[in-house]
């Protein structure tokens, strides 16, 4: 019987594209994407679930399965799986990995060939009748998105973050909800920040189910904390950089890191 190689150790990882379409990941989400590529070259390319993903990236909590499942809908294509005893269950694949090992296969087979039929083929020879795959683009892997969320989806004035994801916490907590009332209150919230850069993902906002926070008709107030320097009480005035500025009744001047745990110190 023939046998054809199907598993190659070296991963060609195209490094200008990987560079430029990783620019805007933090880097546990470049780890976390790493990880997968390896894993899903070792697995010769083929669709793994998404607790494949979670056990390779040592999720242990939900936090993690959050940065997984954003690079999953960012870098690979997600496929529905038919069985109607899952309900919404998705394999993943990556489109550049799949077509780089369909290449290798063939050429490895092809060299094979030319090496029973009369030995061994030059490689330029081999390499010439082939073209390697030009690294493209990801595509937004296509989701089943059903009639609310997508209404849902429409009424919002920001759309950050994974509309996929933003799927999958839509239906796990706002199924029975009314589109409109959740996403007037997302738009709502929205119209709160002022720098949208820092606007919550929809996915997150709907997981954190901020959405509840109206209920209660009653604005979450954040006490400001209490600042004293041997018995003396003070009161910030400005921040500066690093430095939370304080001062006393009598008009001295105090300094307070803002992260490093470090007593008050007087300026």
């Amino acid at each position: 019987m023939e046998k054809e190689t199907n598993k190659f150790h070296a991963l060609q990882l195209f490094t200008d594209t990987f560079s430029a379409e990783t620019v805007h990941l933090t880097n546990d989400a470049v780890g976390i994407y790493i990880r997968l590529l390896c894993f899903s070259w070792t697995k010769n390319t083929k669709a793994f679930k998404e607790k494949d993903a979670y056990r390779i990236c040592q999720c242990i909590n939900e936090d993690c399965k959050l940065k997984v499942m954003e690079v999953l809908t960012e870098f690979f294509i997600a496929n529905k799986i038919e069985d109607s005893q899952l309900n919404e269950e998705f394999t993943f694949t990556h489109k550049r990995l799949v077509q780089e090992h369909k290449y290798l296969t063939a050429k490895y087979k092809a060299r094979s060939e030319a090496g029973r039929k009369g030995g061994l083929a030059k490689s330029n020879n081999a390499s010439s009748k082939m073209i390697a795959p030009i690294p493209i683009p990801n595509p937004i892997p296509k989701s089943n998105i059903q009639p609310m969320f997508d209404k849902f989806w429409s009424l919002l004035t920001y759309k950050k973050g994974s509309k996929y994801l933003a799927n999958k916490k839509y239906e796990l907590y706002c199924s029975k909800s009314n589109p409109k009332d959740i996403a007037d209150r997302f738009n709502r919230y929205a119209s709160t920040v002022k720098d949208k850069e820092f606007l919550a993902h929809v996915s997150t906002w709907l997981n954190q189910k901020r959405f509840e926070d109206e209920e209660t008709n009653k604005p979450k107030i954040i006490s400001e904390p209490i600042y004293k320097f041997k018995g003396i009480k003070l009161n910030k005035y400005a921040i500066s950089g690093e430095y939370i500025e304080l001062k006393d009744s009598e008009g001295n001047k105090y300094q307070k890191h803002k992260w490093n745990g470090k007593p008050i110190e007087k300026v």
